[in-house]
């Protein structure tokens, strides 16, 4: 039976233009579209998508207008690390009830606003809306603008209530208010030689490893965003030479919207993996037409080469035949994971994304073999079946994947944002590859009889 079809027949007819098998039909896989109604979607919500880019900015109260069953879902679910303050680390809620939902509740929260004002002093608050506050139509920004002029400090409302929607709207909400945040009508004086990271919010600490790679080749880092990043450090990005952006997916209308406003231009990049790491920085170097710096990225280059390729042939041999599933957000890691896994000897045949970009698809179809299921938006069903059909001795994804990974008798490696160790650069590279092996290799799944519905 065709793997497609027998996943299809799983769930719902309308799901089949979102999955294809390389080499056994020629279509553009559909993407970009919202979810099927009546398919269990891996996405997460609007809400959910603003709040983890945003998050890591370290002295921001983070208020949620809802109920507090959305502040608990996102609390401190980033492995984003501070070099300063922990107030980031708080989730605030307005703690939305059936009185508020009939009444409504923009009393309640500039209450909220005045109370956490008192407290903490801060000179920002993100004032999150939810799918509740979209339904009974309290008016947010106008709540948000009477407090910026009773407290003096910057208080920007998100527009990230459901219903209007998926996580990719959530990713452009939280856009539109770092916008906001950075907006400047000034004569802006450039930085050479500097840089605006996008996308990378300093899980267990890789935007600092990014950073010293950079220092060491003479580049600047203006600000991150938004991995470790602090108002008065995010008011200085409209300087910046360049925007390079890690996570397209979540940062790529950001770096439009500054190349439109601020004349920066921006480069996609990826740190993840020896392969990617090494053509970033010669790519960034490249921009900045240096040839002193791009000598210096030849010498950063051989040397943290040198100390990763002996643990890495070790973890190659062990790994040498092994196969990979891949689910994760963004097109750009799927991308970069392909070439990791290859890097290690193992081969990925199932990849799918929860918000990939046409051209992130095309990237894909031309990198993996033969027989690799790609699919966009998919469902616990779908994962389920191709990961059997397919054969896969690992399933790369997030904390929703865990547990149907560990159903199935697979091996589990979290490339999502509740990590606690770094996978960019190349001790990024020998972590992930040590990880992967672990638990591949780990004698637990020799005593695990994995039985399904379809057989053992």
């Amino acid at each position: 039976m065709n793997a497609e079809l027998s996943a299809i027949e799983l769930s719902i007819k309308e799901r089949e233009d979102f999955i294809a098998t390389k080499g056994k039909q020629k279509k553009q896989l559909r993407c970009d579209a919202e979810s099927i109604a009546g398919c269990v979607s891996q996405r997460a919500c609007v809400f959910c998508g603003a709040r983890v880019v945003l998050n890591p900015i370290t002295d921001a109260i983070h208020l949620i207008h809802g109920p507090i069953g959305c502040a608990s879902y996102t609390w401190d679910i980033r492995g984003s690390l501070s070099s300063g303050t922990e107030l980031y680390r708080n989730s605030f809620s307005t703690d939305l009830k059936e009185q508020d939902v009939i009444f409504g509740g923009e009393k309640k929260l500039a209450r909220a606003i005045d109370e956490l004002v008192a407290a903490y002093h801060a000179k920002l608050i993100f004032v999150y809306s939810t799918c509740i506050v979209g339904v009974i139509g309290d008016d947010i920004e106008a709540v948000c603008r009477a407090a910026m002029v009773r407290h003096h400090i910057k208080v920007i409302p998100v527009q990230s209530s459901g219903f209007i929607g998926n996580k990719s709207a959530g990713y452009r909400a939280a856009c539109d208010s770092l916008l906001s945040l950075i907006h400047t009508e000034k004569k802006i004086s450039k930085k050479p030689k500097s840089v605006n990271y996008l996308g990378d919010f300093n899980l267990a600490g890789e935007a600092w490893i990014i950073r010293d790679y950079l220092a060491r080749i003479g580049v600047t880092v203006s600000t991150v965003f938004t991995g470790d990043a602090s108002y008065e450090e995010l008011k200085t990005a409209p300087a910046a030479s360049l925007n390079i952006i890690q996570c397209a997916g979540s940062m790529a209308y950001l770096a439009k919207q500054m190349e439109e406003l601020y004349h920066i231009p921006y480069l996609r990049i990826s740190f993840l993996g020896i392969e990617d790491t090494a053509v970033t920085l010669r790519n960034i170097a490249e921009y900045f037409e240096d040839p002193e710096m791009q000598q210096k990225v030849e010498i950063l280059i051989e040397e943290e080469s040198r100390k990763v390729t002996d643990e890495l042939s070790f973890y190659r041999k062990k790994l040498e035949g092994k196969k990979a599933a891949v689910y994760v957000g963004g097109g750009f890691k799927a991308i970069s994971l392909i070439k990791q896994f290859r890097e290690i000897g193992m081969e990925v045949v199932m990849v799918g994304t929860q918000t990939g970009q046409p051209d992130d698809y095309d990237t894909i179809n031309g990198l993996v073999t033969e027989g690799t299921v790609v699919l966009d938006d998919a469902n616990p069903a779908e994962l389920e079946k191709f990961m059997i059909e397919q054969g896969a001795n690992l399933l790369v994804g997030g904390v929703k994947e865990r547990p149907l990974a560990y159903k199935l008798g697979v091996a589990f490696v979290d490339h999502n944002h509740e990590r606690k160790h770094p996978l960019s650069g190349f001790v990024g590279a020998v972590n992930f590859a040590r990880e992967v092996y672990s638990t591949v290799c780990s004698p637990v799944w020799r005593s695990i009889q994995m039985k399904t519905p379809w057989g053992e």
